[in-house]
């Protein structure tokens, strides 16, 4: 579906026009902004039942309750705010109004702050329904603004509330125009890393698809989903966490995939800058990695069926586009994570400094480096086969230019490179390249490639090209 990008004020009115929508606006932070768009352009009798914002902290807690960890701008919160006000509004309308459609807007809002402590985000949530009497949707978001004052963050979130409820009724029919369509008017003013749309009007969206839409139409360089396929936000479960994060295709996850999981995650525990009980494993699939050459085409089912095989290893998934490592780790240093473990094979590892190396200048290596590995960063390098040898490429045996040697060496020497310890070495012949090459021939030798649980996942689901089986009947 093509679309074209309206004004805001158009967008409220059409919605204040369409006499079979009528809801409620509660917001709390950076004023009732969106509930202003609609009251502004006229006619918003026809829409708002009721807008209310409870800025006091007691009020608030009176009226939707305390929150187990005292936080108000949190995912938790706003899902009190929409059932309370639906709830009641359908207790108080439902006989009243029998043929309309009724929806809540909440928001929680912590906007930039006078001593600019506090840089700007919250959530937005839209519980609506499609037909009268008929179920509710949910569409719920986490924004991170941009500007650089309260007033334009207000404004921001004014707008990115109109374009949610517009999209909800306008656009549920293609959900990427929908996402598309939350920043009109807001290129370069918001960051949307989190979206989850659940209701029987969106059953057949997969979220983990959602959140790879997120990155690829550049509402955000990062979004993630948990085991359970549903769409999560970093503020919610790493706050001061210690995160080791490994990048690869897993396309599919193989043995080496495992062990290198495994063995990464057990040393990163057992660093003693790090509490075990508060560490945290990601797996990070890169857009890079989706894109075959300089098109980006990205197919569906080829990424949800890598996502199928982590969430059932028990992963959580990073989907990103931060080709660069550092830029991840700026993402993660909003949420106060305490260290960060980069794991990485070490063929990628040679192949990063020398891209670096001979493609620009060594100051440019420098910087690099220095953005990379700050105090909180280490870097953990799972081995590989030498080619034409029975011996092992490590960190302790790279071919670094020699211009750079003393600069990889201080890193090393001082533990900001270091290898995996304890891998398996039987393993090491392993490359999911060839691993869907078998499958595609139908050849079972790729069932010793991966761990049990992935074989039976790709045979069950028929993953990855694995061919149908085919049906005899005799006659």
């Amino acid at each position: 579906m093509k679309y074209q990008a309206l004004e805001t004020e158009q967008k409220a009115l059409e919605i204040n026009l369409n006499d079979k929508i009528y809801g409620t606006f509660a917001e709390i932070g950076a004023g009732q902004e969106v509930a202003r768009y609609f009251f502004t352009v006229g006619a918003a009798a026809g829409t708002i039942a009721k807008t209310m914002s409870a800025y006091d902290k007691v009020y608030s807690d009176k009226i939707y309750g305390a929150e187990a960890k005292g936080r108000y701008v949190c995912e938790s919160r706003l899902y009190k705010m929409l059932d309370h006000e639906y709830e009641l509004m359908e207790s108080r309308l439902a006989n009243e109004r029998p043929d309309t459609n009724f929806f809540v807007f909440a928001d929680t809002i912590a906007a930039l702050n006078y001593s600019r402590t506090i840089k700007g985000d919250g959530w937005l949530g839209f519980r609506f329904q499609l037909s009268p009497q008929g179920e509710t949707n949910d569409i719920v978001l986490h924004v991170k603004m941009l500007d650089n004052s309260t007033e334009l963050q207000a404004q921001a979130v004014g707008i990115l509330g109109v374009n949610l409820v517009y999209g909800c009724y306008h656009y549920q029919d293609d959900v990427e125009v929908l996402l598309q369509s939350l920043m009109d008017n807001l290129r370069g003013r918001v960051e949307i890393d989190m979206v989850r749309i659940t209701g029987p009007d969106f059953k057949d969206v997969d979220n983990r698809w959602v959140s790879l839409m997120l990155v690829k139409n550049e509402l955000s360089k990062v979004a993630m989903f948990g085991p359970d396929g549903q769409n999560i936000h970093a503020s919610e479960f790493l706050y001061k966490k210690h995160v080791l994060v490994v990048r690869g295709s897993f396309r599919p996850a193989t043995l080496v995939n495992q062990d290198m999981l495994h063995k990464s995650f057990e040393q990163f525990r057992n660093e003693p800058e790090v509490e075990a009980r508060k560490s945290f494993l990601l797996t990070e699939i890169t857009m890079d990695n989706m894109c075959k050459g300089n098109i980006c085409d990205l197919d569906e089912k080829d990424f949800l069926d890598r996502a199928e095989v982590l969430c059932a290893m028990g992963q959580t998934v990073v989907v990103s586009n931060c080709e660069q490592h550092h830029r991840l780790i700026n993402y993660l240093s909003d949420f106060k994570v305490q260290t960060v473990g980069l794991v990485i094979g070490v063929k990628e590892l040679l192949k990063i400094i020398n891209d670096k190396y001979y493609n620009d200048h060594k100051k440019s290596l420098l910087m690099e480096f220095g953005e990379l590995f700050t105090k909180k960063m280490k870097m953990y390098v799972y081995p590989s086969m030498q080619e034409g040898s029975e011996e092992f490429m490590t960190s302790e045996n790279l071919p670094i230019p020699d211009a750079i040697k003393h600069l990889y060496k201080h890193l090393v020497v001082n533990g900001k490179i270091v290898d995996i310890q304890n891998f398996d070495p039987n393993i090491l012949h392993i490359f999911s390249k060839q691993v869907i090459e078998l499958i595609k021939a139908n050849d079972e030798e790729w069932e010793k490639m991966v761990p049990e649980k992935v074989k039976k996942l790709i045979k069950e689901k028929y993953l990855f090209n694995y061919p149908f089986e085919t049906m005899e009947f005799k006659y």
